[in-house]
């Protein structure tokens, strides 16, 4: 059988995922702000970040908001925040790296989007990580030590995602296009209620 074009494979996806959210999961660094934005794009609905949206109802950066209330306060907000974005319809959904590590979040994201765990290997993640200074959880004497530490803890849970895309060091678009045609080619969608 032949392939069909990318254009074709993005139609098929738009129309399998009606009103549900495709809800990118993974580590900071893996990619999902900046191919969240292109797969959205790509496929005619609206892009949002879930950090965005926080630091919005917050009035203030991520990094402060860990400074002057801790990390249970964030998850906390972030929480309520998913909760709310994930019943706004069809959108690419860019989570932050722990927001999958919620339970009640996790179930959320399960019962009304498509998850897609952009998986990262370390050499990759450090890379981009290194590029920016705005990460709390990598404020550390060891940031590689901590981001090891974050993948065997998270791994194991982002590995429940319906969809997993290795995100590798090429030209966003064509990670955009694995992403598109591993939902199209994805066999759970009959397993997914359309709200």
């Amino acid at each position: 059988m032949a392939r069909r074009s990318i254009a074709k494979e993005a139609e098929l996806v738009r129309e399998r995922l009606g009103e549900r959210p495709v809800v990118l999961v993974g580590l900071m660094g893996a990619g999902k702000t900046s191919v969240g934005r292109r797969l959205a794009d790509k496929l005619g609905i609206p892009f949002v970040d879930a950090d965005h949206e926080i630091e919005a109802a917050a009035g203030k950066p991520i990094k402060e908001i860990f400074a002057d209330h801790g990390e249970p306060y964030f998850r906390e907000g972030e929480r309520r925040v998913i909760q709310r974005l994930i019943g706004n319809g069809a959108q690419v959904l860019a989570t932050g790296g722990g927001a999958y590590m919620n339970d009640e979040t996790r179930a959320r994201i399960q019962e009304h989007g498509i998850s897609v765990w952009l998986r990262a290997a370390l050499p990759l993640l450090m890379k981009r990580v290194a590029k920016r200074q705005d990460r709390p959880l990598l404020q550390a004497d060891n940031p590689e030590a901590v981001m090891r530490d974050l993948m065997d803890k998270r791994y194991p849970v982002y590995a429940l995602a319906d969809v997993t895309v290795e995100s590798r060091d090429v030209q966003h678009g064509q990670m955009v296009n694995d992403v598109i045609r591993a939902l199209a080619q994805w066999d759970g969608w009959d397993m997914k209620t359309n709200d």
